[in-house]
């Protein structure tokens, strides 16, 4: 199948395009470069650098011919949202109703979503969470993820174009940005490494659900062939707090640099994990790396990047 990946030389979209790759189909990236690097892009697919809210996005159609995106391309900095809240919506709301515009004028068969189980669901009522959960929306970064579901979900009943919408847990490993804003393994991680102190919001006991990167790319493999109109959550079904991340990232990093306390975070949801059985029944998929193989990988990845030198 012809594959196009948006965001693609990104932390999550480079390993999808990885694991498309790898099963036979077809690709294709288009990514603007604002977040991904060039050094994620993997040279088995074919590279369009160009924006999905630009001008330039039909060429990209007409010169690939795509059977199937899958939509990775985000604004997704909770920062930015808040202080850049437009912006925010016309890359993630409108970016993907001019990719789905495009779907429909090209007659591309399938699109997978990339949505976040982290933000739709806001402070649960009920753990695991599961997909018929109220949606409560915390964060302009959260209403305009959501908003491109409804979008999609309209496309698939109004213009018949197969839908999958997959909401991710916390995702970590590999090419994760250690600087950014998101991702508290990356960023401890780095610290680590570096023999600086990692900052604890809080008492450390908040918990949420961390999926592995390479296990998220398998889902999005899966949902190529996954029954139209399916929203599934993509996560491990667990809850790992702050606490058990520094205590795992300790053991794979010797320190004696110890951990520091800092206030709680505002309006962070406390404890949060995703059921992921409806996946295992409409993908048949479930997470194949636990949590401490997926520190392990992730370690030797950031250690392997920072004892080579720059090309």
């Amino acid at each position: 199948m012809r594959v196009l990946v948006t965001g693609g030389a990104g932390f999550i979209g480079s390993h999808i395009v990885d694991a498309m790759l790898a099963a036979g189909h077809e690709v294709s990236v288009v990514d603007n470069l604002s977040t991904g690097k060039r050094v994620n892009l993997n040279p088995g697919a074919r590279f369009f650098e160009a924006d999905i809210t630009g001008p330039g996005l039909e060429s990209v159609f007409e010169a690939f011919r795509p059977e199937a995106v899958d939509h990775h391309a985000a604004q997704a900095s909770v920062k930015v949202s808040i202080g850049e809240p437009a912006r925010d919506l016309a890359v993630n709301a409108g970016g993907t109703v001019a990719l789905l515009s495009l779907c429909r004028q090209y007659e591309v068969r399938r699109f997978v979503y990339a949505a976040s189980g982290g933000t739709a669901y806001g402070e649960p009522q009920t753990l695991p969470i599961t997909e018929d959960h109220q949606v409560r929306l915390l964060s302009n970064y959260g209403v305009s993820k959501y908003t491109g579901e409804l979008y999609v979900d309209l496309a698939r009943r109004t213009w018949g174009i197969e839908t999958v919408v997959l909401r991710y847990a916390n995702v970590y490993g590999p090419r994760q940005d250690p600087h950014g804003e998101a991702g508290v393994v990356a960023i401890f991680t780095g610290l680590m490494l570096a023999g600086q102190p990692c900052t604890i919001d809080g008492d450390g006991e908040q918990a949420k659900d961390y999926v592995y990167v390479t296990d998220v790319a398998a889902a999005n493999v899966a949902a190529l062939a996954a029954a139209s109109g399916a929203l599934v959550n993509i996560g491990t079904g667990t809850g790992t707090s702050v606490n058990a991340i520094h205590r795992e990232l300790a053991s794979a990093i010797p320190t004696s640099v110890p951990s520091r306390n800092g206030p709680p975070r505002p309006g962070d949801v406390r404890n949060t994990w995703l059921d992921n059985r409806l996946a295992k029944d409409v993908l048949g998929w479930s997470p194949a790396v636990d949590f401490a193989r997926g520190i392990a990988e992730t370690v030797a990845w950031y250690r392997e990047r920072a004892a080579t030198p720059p090309s």
